[in-house]
């Protein structure tokens, strides 16, 4: 408990001092007039986060409301207050439901809390080690003493730096005169600030200045993370399950008991796309896969699992397809249910949109499959891709198991498709948060023009032309195209969109058409593996998330 404190205290530091916190400086440094002011509104924030990180997801999914509702009113209750500020007209408005039951006015103390609580809704820090062990136990709604204890020490360890600035700004309205002469001047500008960073949220442009600032402490963060008292938070959760997932065995193993399957936005392939019901996996051999319809190598999967669902459906088996999103698109119900559909998906599908069932289970890989037995419990985990026979020869034990003197179909003869290669390329992402072998380093978000290079090194990528860069895709704007070093059988290239690419390889070009939501698209197929230096040119319009390979 004591080292899960002092993990929280330096993590809410770390936190306290990144470029996540930029955009609150201003509010929090103008907050600085009333002698305690700054002490009520960092404490408002910090009440404020703490709540909402660890028990928000927990709150909102139990009420009919949308799931970033806490959000809105966040920035909602900030234009109010700054308006207040600016009017003292609509701050006496805000006063009355105070006055009126015998509670201090607006203007004074309680307004100041209240702007902290506001600022605790909506500022959302970089999630590092400890936020991600404190929201993953909001998310999964398994919240013991520890968590508690974390959660509270990574709010007082943020609150820590943010009460400096506070203080800092409360010394200059102290000492400058200006400000001892012109409060009410200086109270409007507070006031406009706080709209500013209102509107400055809702339409994400403080994400432009984050992305600018280089993250100093991301050192910090990874050292906390190979502390290990934060993993092994999560890790209480489903230790069993991580144990087999990275020990795996040939054989049955006892995992623990299976976690369930919560948390789903939505179901697909299921009596009216209603939620399976428990009574429909009791007794039942279940094998939960996590996937995400635009995972290459969950493709290379599914044909496997679609084969096994088949085959053994009579039998007891049951199959669920968890769908956890990569990418944004991947959110999109429309989207996952033409993916399911094009891979001729006919076993229920639930989408863990925010996912719940992904973190209970302690997942971390598409794909990812957990066999259950006929009682519940995890027998085998299977991460990646390949070793088919094996999940199939156990998947007939537990049949059997589960129903003695069944008579099971001849396994199946599926072709694995699984890359032997070792020297294959590793899965290249394109968008600016993710795009770790791009040539020049770091790639910033925005429309830039690119020249490539001559030459290209091994295993990274190099653009040329117009291109607007997100944080999970590249736009094609005019000539743009992009050079590829690679080692694969095939190569394959997410992209969604209307138009064409063109790939020219070994003085060999083709073009095909693209057209609809995000896709993966062959660009390259051979029979062994290649090396060489792929150049593709994409239309403008479409916006390419990544190359995968097999």
């Amino acid at each position: 408990m004591l080292t899960l404190v002092l993990i929280g205290l330096v993590g809410g530091f770390v936190t306290g001092i990144s470029p996540c916190v930029l955009p609150v400086l201003p509010v929090v440094f103008m907050t600085g007039g009333v002698r305690r002011r700054p002490y009520l509104v960092v404490a408002g924030l910090a009440v404020s986060f703490s709540v909402f990180t660890l028990l928000g997801t927990l709150v909102v999914s139990a009420l009919p409301v949308p799931q970033d509702i806490i959000r809105w009113a966040g920035l909602v209750v900030l234009v109010l207050l700054g308006v207040a500020m600016m009017f003292p007209r609509v701050q006496d408005l805000l006063e009355r439901p105070f006055a009126r039951i015998g509670q201090r006015r607006v203007r004074g103390e309680r307004g100041d809390f209240v702007l902290g609580l506001a600022l605790g809704a909506v500022y959302v820090p970089c999630a590092g080690p400890v936020l991600a062990a404190i929201t993953v136990a909001g998310a999964t709604h398994r919240v013991g003493a520890g968590t508690v204890a974390l959660t509270l020490a990574f709010a007082v360890g943020t609150a820590a730096p943010l009460l400096f600035f506070a203080l800092a700004g409360h010394r200059v309205a102290e000492r400058v005169k200006v400000f001892r002469e012109r409060q009410r001047r200086v109270r409007f500008v507070a006031g406009l600030v706080v709209i500013g960073l209102a509107v400055a949220l809702t339409f994400n442009v403080t994400d432009a200045l984050q992305r600018a600032v280089p993250d100093y402490t991301a050192g910090l963060n990874q050292a906390l993370d190979k502390s290990g008292a934060v993993g092994a938070l999560g890790q209480e959760q489903a230790a069993g399950l991580q144990h087999c997932a990275m020990l795996p065995s040939p054989d049955l193993a006892n995992c623990g008991k299976a976690p369930a399957i919560s948390g789903i936005q939505q179901w697909f392939n299921t009596p009216g796309d209603k939620p399976l019901p428990a009574s429909a996996l009791k007794g039942k051999v279940v094998l939960v896969d996590f996937w995400a319809y635009s995972c290459i190598n969950c493709q290379r999967a599914i044909p496997h699992l679609n084969a096994w669902y088949k085959e053994y459906k009579k039998d007891g088996l049951v199959v669920v397809g968890v769908h956890a999103p990569e990418y944004a698109f991947e959110h999109v119900p429309a989207n996952v249910r033409a993916g399911a559909k094009r891979l001729h998906m006919r076993y229920p599908i639930a989408l863990d949109n925010e996912f719940t069932t992904w973190n209970s289970f302690g997942n971390d890989s598409w794909p990812a499959e957990y066999l259950i037995d006929a009682k519940g419990e995890v027998r085998h985990v299977a991460v990646g891709e390949g070793e088919y026979d094996t999940s199939e020869r156990l998947i007939r034990q537990l049949l059997t198991a589960a129903h003695p003197g069944v008579r099971l179909p001849p396994a199946t003869h599926v072709a694995d498709t699984t890359p032997t290669d070792q020297d294959m390329t590793p899965e290249t992402y394109l968008g600016s948060e993710r795009a770790g072998s791009f040539v020049d380093g770091r790639l910033s978000g925005g429309t830039h023009r690119f020249t490539a290079p001559s030459s290209v090194p091994d295993n990274a990528f190099a653009l040329d032309g117009t291109w607007s860069v997100g944080k999970e895709s590249l736009t094609a704007k005019k000539d743009a195209s992009i050079k590829l070093a690679f080692s694969a059988d095939d190569v394959y290239l997410d992209v969604s969109g209307t138009g064409t690419i063109t790939t020219t390889l070994d003085g060999r070009t083709t073009t095909q058409a693209v057209s609809g939501a995000p896709d993966i698209y062959t660009v390259v197929h051979g029979d062994s593996p290649t090396s060489g230096t792929l150049e593709v040119k994409l239309s403008p319009g479409l916006s390419a998330y990544s190359f995968t390979f097999g």
